[in-house]
């Protein structure tokens, strides 16, 4: 053969060989229901052992191309139907009916251990929603949704900011829960929690919810001690078309903080399509507008610093209220340590201290206030001094006086302003997402997603926050195929005109009188009143309680009242500048940049399921010294972290054993390694048992790292040891404030002691589980779990003082006019330990009619009374439901659902106090248009209208009743 020749054979061979491969088998066909032939849109078409596949439209068909050569297996599979493997050996069209199934058990989690499995199967305590189920609920939207799962808490800080929870340690941003949007962190990078449901998903855009109940660190890093929840998208490959949904309703109904109902809005867009076979997009936005619930608690508080607990006593009975929702009155005094301070001014003034020995003398020879009053102002020379009179006389050492104790040890504070005349009730989000997909080859594709969203809330923290015009930003660039994935997304927040309602309330009253004046009006006119020398009063003693409200007249004349141009004026001031600057605004552009990947080695490690991971993050701190100690520039904090994990099921169908561990390391702290331990024990068909160790931690937040906050009870600092030398502690020590309460009640100095800064430390917790998962029928399905954990070097605040300005001399610590408060962060001691349990069952009645009941309970053990745990949550929680999605076959379906916790001691740096029991009964009833595939539904959450709170300080929630219209919707 020529050379020729074999350069032709060989190029031939080439092309046969490129022929070959790029030949393509096309595979079209309808999926239907088996009992009455109705077509199944949305079902899942995939190729066994593969990631290729697609769904089927809204018709039913679909149309597969793929270069797998026949034969091959198709795997079918939807919600509510049997899975269905079908055998096809040459290309051509199919025709496949499904039977109709129970779905009890048969859904596929990734979330418990980053692979496919069955629920059944899954080795940790798992939860899921899927899209029939938000689309049935009776909860006005998804998120609230997941609070109806087994062992969840829902704190509701305002309509739009709520917080999800599980296993304890509740609050208005939990810093031991993850949530996670398609794989992205979606908290606030300055705050280091999730602003609820604010960016993200709308609800026509979810696809399914996956709650991870107790310690998931071992996967999903840092902050998942205590749980993790991860929301899906629906895939613009499967979800195509145009989608809409207008929800309206009305709440306040009944209100007794409000006259009259208002509306509610609520109204989503969703369009997705599909170019070809290789491109896909997605865009989605949603509108929420309503009046806010409001925060009416005017129960009365003692504060001690950060801390406090509740007292007897109103702004009536009480002269030093500090109202739970009502601010501004945080600024208090103790009326004997100010007349102390103007007895030490009059003092030191120039040619007084003859007046003041004569006064001392006319006190001890028995003259009454009345008689010295008259004496000083007829005489020239003390004429100018009689006004210092209800100070000078009670501060007086001349023996036998018997005016030392008109004071009393009382303290006063100012009169402050109602919640609702300082915050943005005007609730309102606004969210935009979209994505573009690309299919680089069958099993590898390239995601690019953005979420976006704005609005104004109200949240609980330290203080009650105006959250106003908040914006944040999320963007993923995502490459996966059937084995990895590699991502890296970021998010920028800009907490646009946010301020705080105390610090707002105080330089308000400052504005028009300063605090030094204010307190010397009162406690001088408290003084005259009941000494006696009251100008207009004749010359006649005021009983206290008369005393004390005619002080406040008097020191209040001037207050600016809420809905005058004068006090808009001042609450505008001091919302827009900047707290640094004596305002109440703060300021928060911070981002975070996060990569990471993973890899699964099943198909090359045939032993045992394989898997390893990656991620590096970095916090970008940025609040302009509002927040943190930036006030030089941007603050980075690096993290860096990698995991693995090996499964096996080590008899087969039997017992499978899972190992995993994780190792991190921030750049401020010790590296940390995690593990977790799983076994899984099928005592018979859907019948399992599950144990598991698992370890988690959580670093120290940004702002417990960070943090430089001032507040009006005192300045919140950072654990770093550079607060300790930025503030001298070194050279004017802090003590801790028990001991200062005490030094101040004894006056002996040997009561002090100085506060330990320590060095700060990741929080760790060991958790051991035990639970049973199983259908004990077809139609039957029971789930429990009961968890033991411990929890060492365990992060909570300190509270402490010392002398203002930094002085050492201690006197000054004996009133807290002179005393500066501050609050860092540091490891308790103290082994925390919890204990908790969770049953559910869920029961498919004949007829398509569906029960279900989940009860659970957490509480701690052994906790020391001088430990402060924020704990938070109920003993008891339950809730019932009762539905059916198609009533006797029909388009009619319903679904109701009753909810109850006991009461709580609900411990936070905003305020403690008792949180009562209640019960709140929501539902739903809908109407399905077939042919358009669109809903009407008509529901109420809270449909009896019985208020209540979810947390110490928050608003009341009240009914919401609504009516809306699903368009393209199942």
């Amino acid at each position: 053969m020529s050379k020729y020749s074999r350069c032709l054979a060989a190029l031939s061979l080439l092309l046969m060989i490129t022929i070959a491969a790029s030949a393509q088998t096309t595979i079209s066909g309808t999926v239907r229901n088996s009992t009455n032939k109705e077509i199944i849109p949305f079902a899942t078409v995939s190729i066994k052992g593969s990631s290729a596949g697609t769904f089927t439209d809204d018709k039913g068909s679909f149309r597969l191309t793929t270069p797998h050569a026949l034969p091959l297996t198709l795997v079918v599979s939807s919600v509510g139907f049997s899975a269905k493997e079908v055998a096809v050996s040459s290309a051509g069209t199919v025709e496949i009916d499904l039977e109709p199934g129970t779905s009890l058990g048969a859904e596929v989690v990734v979330s418990a251990s980053r692979v496919p499995e069955r629920i059944l199967e899954s080795p940790v305590s798992i939860e899921r929603m899927n899209v029939s189920a938000i689309r049935s609920s009776a909860a006005p939207n998804y998120y609230d949704g997941v609070a109806n799962l087994k062992g969840v808490d829902l704190t509701t800080s305002s309509l739009t900011f709520r917080t999800i929870s599980t296993r304890g340690f509740n609050g208005s941003g939990n810093l031991r829960f993850n949530q996670l949007v398609d794989g992205m962190d979606n908290q606030a990078p300055g705050l280091n929690f999730s602003v609820g449901n604010i960016i993200g998903q709308t609800e026509l855009d979810v696809d399914n919810v996956e709650l991870l109940q107790g310690a998931s660190s071992a996967l999903y890093g840092s902050g998942g001690m205590n749980g993790t929840l991860l929301m899906n998208s629906k895939s613009p490959w499967k979800y195509q078309g145009l989608s809409f949904q207008v929800k309206q309703g009305f709440m306040h109904f009944n209100d007794p903080a409000q006259d009259n109902a208002t509306p509610y809005y609520d109204w989503s867009l969703r369009y997705a399509k599909k170019i070809g076979e290789r491109f896909a997009f997605r865009i989605s936005g949603q509108f929420v507008k309503a009046d806010d619930w409001q925060a009416t608690d005017y129960r009365n508080l003692n504060r001690n610093n950060v801390f406090s607990e509740l007292k007897q006593g109103d702004r009536t009975s009480d002269p030093n209220y500090d109202g739970v929702n009502v601010f501004g009155d945080e600024a208090s005094a103790s009326m004997q340590a100010f007349a102390q301070a103007v007895r030490a001014q009059v003092s030191a003034t120039p040619g007084t201290a003859p007046a003041l020995a004569g006064l001392d003398l006319q006190i001890a020879s028995g003259r009454s206030p009345q008689e010295i009053a008259a004496a000083w102002a007829a005489n020239p020379a003390l004429a100018p001094y009689a006004t210092y009179l209800p100070f000078l006389i009670p501060t007086s050492s001349a023996p036998n006086n018997k005016y030392t104790n008109t004071y009393g040890t009382q303290n006063v504070s100012r009169t402050g302003y109602n919640e609702k005349d300082l915050v943005d009730y005007n609730t309102y989000n606004v969210k935009v997402s979209g994505e573009l997909r690309y299919k680089i080859s069958e099993n590898t594709e390239a995601i690019f997603m953005g979420n976006w969203g704005t609005g104004t809330t109200v949240y609980t923290g330290a203080d009650r926050y105006s959250i106003k015009n908040l914006k944040m930003g999320q963007y993923k660039l995502e490459v996966k195929s059937k084995n990895w994935f590699l991502r890296g997304y970021t998010i920028q927040e800009n907490s646009g005109d946010a301020y705080t309602a105390t610090t707002a309330a105080v330089a308000i009253n400052r504005a028009w009188k300063t605090d030094q004046d204010w307190f010397q009006q009162y406690t001088g006119t408290y003084g005259a009143a009941v000494l006696g020398i009251l100008p207009g009063a004749g010359g006649i003693p005021l009983p206290p309680a008369t005393a004390f409200t005619t002080a406040r007249t008097v020191a209040d004349a001037g207050r600016l009242l809420p809905g005058t141009p004068e006090y808009n004026n001042a609450l505008n001031d001091a919302a827009n500048k900047s707290i640094s600057k004596g305002g109440a605004k703060f300021e928060d552009a911070s981002d975070m940049y996060h990569f990471e990947g993973q890899y699964n080695f099943s198909e090359h490690i045939k032993f045992a399921e394989v898997l390893v991971g990656a991620s590096y993050r970095l916090y970008s701190l940025n609040s302009h010294g509002t927040i943190f100690a930036d006030t030089t520039g941007r603050i980075g904090i690096s993290e860096v972290g990698g995991y693995a994990q090996v499964s096996k099921w080590v008899v087969d169908d039997l017992l499978k054993l899972t190992v995993s561990g994780r190792y991190d390391k921030n750049e401020n702290f010790k590296g940390r390694f995690t593990p977790r331990a799983t076994a899984l024990i099928k005592v018979a068909k859907d019948n399992s048992f599950r144990l598991s160790y698992q370890q988690a931690y959580r670093f120290p937040s940004t702002q417990d790292q960070w943090i430089n906050l001032k507040t009006p009870a005192s300045v919140l600092i950072g654990g770093m040891p550079d607060f300790y030398t930025f503030y001298h502690f070194d050279a004017s020590p802090a003590y801790t404030a028990e001991s200062i309460v005490k030094y101040r009640t004894t006056g002996n100095q040997n009561d002090l002691v100085v506060a330990d800064f320590g060095t700060l430390k990741p929080e760790i917790a060991n958790s051991y589980e035990v639970g049973y998962r199983g259908l004990l029928t077809k139609n039957l399905l029971v789930d429990a779990y009961g968890y033991y954990s411990r929890y060492q070097d365990f992060l909570g605040r300190k509270a402490v003082g010392r002398s203002v300005g930094g002085s050492t001399n201690k006197q000054f610590l004996l009133s807290p006019f002179s005393t500066d408060n501050y609050s860092f962060i540091s490891n308790s001691q103290d082994i925390v330990k919890a204990i908790g349990w969770g049953v559910s069952v869920n029961y498919n009645l004949p007829k398509g009619y569906q029960f279900g009941v989940n009860v659970s309970g957490d509480q701690l053990q052994d906790v020391p009374d001088t430990l402060v745990t924020f704990f938070n949550t109920p003993k008891v929680r339950f809730n019932v439901t009762f539905g059916n999605e198609k009533v006797n076959n029909s388009n009619w379906g319903f679904n109701i659902l009753y909810r109850w916790q006991d009461e709580m001691l609900w411990q936070g740096t905003f305020g403690t106090g008792e949180v009562k029991a209640f019960g709140s009964l929501d539902a739903q009833v809908n109407y399905r248009l077939q042919k358009i595939k669109s809903m009407i539904k008509l529901g109420a959450t809270n449909l009896l209208n019985k208020y209540y709170t979810t947390a110490f300080g928050n608003p009341s929630v009240g009914g919401l009743y609504y009516v809306s219209f699903g368009y393209n919707v199942f």
